[in-house]
Order: C-alpha cells, then sequence, then structure tokens
C-alpha cells in the first residue's frame, strides 16, 4: 500500500496503535501453563471488542490449501512461523520461546507485528537469539527511508543476525501490507547494500526478521501453515509495520 493522503496516514497510525496494545496485552499473558488456544481467543476477542477484524483469520495466502484457521500465529521453540493455536493447542511450558504473530484490519487498512517472548527463564542462547533478531529489526528500520534500495534494509537485518552467530531465514521474509495482509514488495532477511528496488515515500512495509540458532533451512508441517527449522534449532521472529518517509521510517506497530 502507498499511503495518499493525510486521512489515510491517521487511519494507519491508529490501526497500529490498536494491534501494538494487543500484543501487549498477550505478551502479559504468556506463562508456564497458558494454553496457545486460550492466546488465540484472547487476541480474537481483544480486536474485536475494539471494533476492528482479525485479518489472519479465514485468510488463504498463495499456496495455501485452505484459509488458515486463527486470529493469532503462535510458534515455539523450533517452530518458525505460521503456528496454528487451536487446531492442536499447546501448553507453554519453563523455558520455551513463543513467537505470537498478529494482524488486524481497521478501517479498512491492515497492519502486521510479531514479537518473541520468553516463557519463565530461558536458555543464555535463547536470549541471545531475541535479543539479536529484535536489533535486526532495528537496524533495518533505522536505514529505511525515500530512497534507499531495499538490499540495504535486507543487508542491515542480515549483517546484525549473522554477527551474533545466528543465520537468517531465507525463505521467509517480510512484506508489503496496507490493502492486503501480503503485497508487494517481498523484503528479504538477506541482501547487498545499493541493490533492489528503491524505498518510496508513502510505502507501508511488514518487517520481519526470522532467525535461528542452527541452521537456516526450513520444513513445512502437514498442517499446511507451521515452519519448522530443519535441524530442530530455536528460532526467533519480530516484526513492526512501518511507513516510509523521507526522514525515515514510522514505526507504526510501537506503542
Amino acid at each position: 500500500m502507498t499511503i495518499t493522503s493525510e486521512e489515510q496516514r491517521v487511519t494507519l497510525v491508529e490501526a497500529g496503535r490498536r494491534l501494538a496494545q494487543v500484543l501487549a496485552a498477550l505478551r502479559t499473558k504468556i506463562a508456564p501453563g497458558v494454553s496457545t488456544e486460550d492466546l488465540d481467543d484472547l487476541a480474537e476477542a481483544q480486536i474485536r471488542d475494539g471494533g476492528d477484524e482479525p485479518c489472519f483469520l479465514g485468510y488463504t495466502p498463495d499456496g495455501a490449501v485452505r484459509p488458515y484457521p486463527a486470529t493469532l500465529c503462535v510458534s515455539i521453540n523450533d517452530e518458525v512461523v505460521h503456528g496454528i493455536p487451536n487446531e492442536s493447542p499447546k501448553i507453554l511450558k519453563e523455558g520455551d520461546i513463543v513467537s505470537l504473530d498478529l494482524g488486524l484490519t481497521h478501517n479498512g487498512i491492515i497492519v502486521d507485528a510479531a514479537i518473541t517472548v520468553p516463557v519463565g527463564v530461558v536458555d543464555a542462547e535463547s536470549t541471545k537469539l531475541m535479543r539479536a533478531t529484535e536489533e535486526a529489526l532495528a537496524a533495518g528500520i533505522k536505514v529505511a527511508k525515500a530512497g534507499v534500495n531495499l538490499g540495504n534494509v535486507s543487508h542491515a537485518i542480515q549483517d546484525v543476525v549473522e554477527r551474533a552467530g545466528f543465520k537468517v531465514v531465507r525463505d521467509l521474509g517480510g512484506h508489503g501490507v496496507g490493502e492486503r495482509v501480503h503485497e508487494e514488495p517481498f523484503i528479504a532477511n538477506f541482501g547487498r547494500v545499493g541493490e533492489g528496488p528503491e524505498l518510496k515515500e508513502g510505502m507501508v512495509l511488514a518487517l520481519e526478521p526470522i532467525s535461528t540458532a542452527g541452521k537456516a533451512a526450513v520444513v513445512l508441517a502437514s498442517d499446511g501453515y507451521t515452519y519448522r527449522t530443519k535441524d530442530g534449532s530455536r528460532s526467533a521472529h519480530f516484526e513492526h509495520t512501518i511507513l516510509i518517509e523521507k526522514a525515515g521510517a514510522c514505526i507504526v506497530t510501537e506503542l
């Protein structure tokens, strides 16, 4: 989506604020013994109570054989993205790390964001993995502004993750957003400075570094949605919706 009016910008920013509030509420519920289905129920209730719509529920991305059956994506440990929380619910355990990926539609505009959260006390490597992935998102956002090549953003993300000793998942990445859940361009989490399309003022993008503690290869589970690391290593995932402006990126989904 490209924002072309102040009215659209105001709606986008409000959508992001609402999504950030729901994710913040979900974060406070993460604890040993919590069911992934309960998290999904809470996400849907909070979105609908705000007068908005959950945009993942019933959405069929390209290549999928069925609509996504939940509001929230909950991916635990070696689950990389798109874990289904309500078909075979899981109970969170002490030491797990869990990615919460959520989108909503507010007055016709879609926003998308994700966080990875520790369940109780986690090991040092998992803590480092989460921190590096979140820092990679911040690095990508820092260089994203009008006139910059998309490869600069991708390179900044890759550099932070790999300097920390981890790998970026190359089969998955960020995307345009706003009118649909997934729009062009695809935003790889690896790239070269000076390559790729030039970012334009008004573009709405979802940046989402996805990293692993082991190898980068992923496999798709039989449910048709959940990606896992092929080697069973842990994965972390952070995402913000941003608006490209002349001076830099406005982080829409940040409280």
